[in-house]
């Protein structure tokens, strides 16, 4: 549900598990430290090895391994990002829905996680005396709550109700469209994963959702190439033997290729929409709240909606 900050009156709003061919999608907010914390119980105790002959940069947005790359420094939106997560013992009372906000140059959304845990974001354009307050948590909780608009009370309860030590701000910043065409995703045995290769702005809720689809196309493409041991020889009269490093390059290198064009597409499509929905001129709030609204109940499902291949598991 797409709700408008200023006349606080609905603008758009769709059943998410009805998108899509199959109309039987789920959609869920899980916090990231406990989808990692998951992951990492389900392999093999030993699966996490160390001296590896391959590495994979997931060192998040200032991530050295890109810059050995050749990848610049992600560069600023100018915008800021709130996240925090709020924890009620007796349980809330929002309903399993997502709630998005947005206009006057702010964008916002609350979302259940289950009975007793709400996650919201924030994402707003800081002004010279709002910069001052970057590292007041107590203050920039103030701000959030004077620049919601027009929203039902217990919206603004659960930013209320949130802990200061709950709340995590940070600059938000992407990387050019145009270094993902023509950059180096992978070299040799190195490539990078997650917000080390594609940092994007949260305005389409897709940044661990790629990582995730990076992991499942990375170990489907090295497991190909592991399992393929002979190729054909250059001049083409015969076939040979290919060593283990070899097979691991030409694995990802087949991942850079597979990835390049999904990370553009998000990459792009959430800087446009957060540049949109968080103008703060009359004819882009007038198209954030109409258009965009639209778009995003309509759009973000399928943007969601990616095959990431088969699993092998022999």
């Amino acid at each position: 549900m797409t709700s408008s900050a200023i006349s606080g009156l609905r603008t758009a709003e769709i059943a998410l598990n009805a998108m899509g061919p199959q109309r039987d999608n789920e959609f869920r907010c899980v916090q990231r430290k406990i989808l990692l914390e998951t992951l990492e119980k389900e392999l093999p105790s030993g699966t996490i090895k160390f001296s590896s002959k391959l590495l994979i940069g997931c060192d998040g947005v200032n991530s050295a391994l890109a810059k050995w790359l050749g990848f610049k420094k992600p560069a600023s939106v100018g915008r800021f990002g709130i996240r925090a997560c709020v924890y009620y013992e007796n349980g809330h009372d929002l309903e399993p829905k997502i709630s998005l906000f947005m206009g006057k140059g702010v964008r916002y959304g609350v979302l259940p996680c289950d009975d007793k845990t709400i996650y919201w974001f924030f994402s707003f354009s800081p002004s010279s005396q709002d910069e001052e307050i970057i590292d007041n948590p107590a203050e920039i909780k103030q701000l959030v709550l004077g620049k919601l608009g027009k929203v039902a009370d217990n919206i603004k309860a659960v930013i209320d109700d949130t802990e200061l030590d709950n709340m995590m701000l940070s600059p938000l910043r992407f990387r050019h469209p145009w270094e993902i065409i023509w950059g180096n995703i992978s070299k040799s045995n190195v490539c990078v994963a997650g917000d080390a290769f594609h940092p994007l702005t949260p305005d389409i809720a897709q940044g661990g959702c790629a990582a995730l689809e990076d992991g499942i196309v990375l170990a489907r493409c090295l497991g190909e190439a592991l399992r393929d041991r002979q190729v054909m020889r250059s001049e083409g009269k015969g076939i040979e033997e290919e060593d283990e490093h070899k097979r691991i390059e030409r694995g990802l290198q087949n991942y850079a290729k597979e990835r390049r064009w999904r990370a553009f597409q998000l990459i792009t499509t959430a800087y446009m929409v957060g540049y949109m929905a968080q103008s703060d001129g009359k004819i882009l709030n007038f198209l954030s709240n109409t258009v965009l609204a639209g778009f995003l109940a309509g759009r973000l499902p399928r943007i969601a909606s990616y095959n990431c291949g088969m699993l092998r598991t022999s």
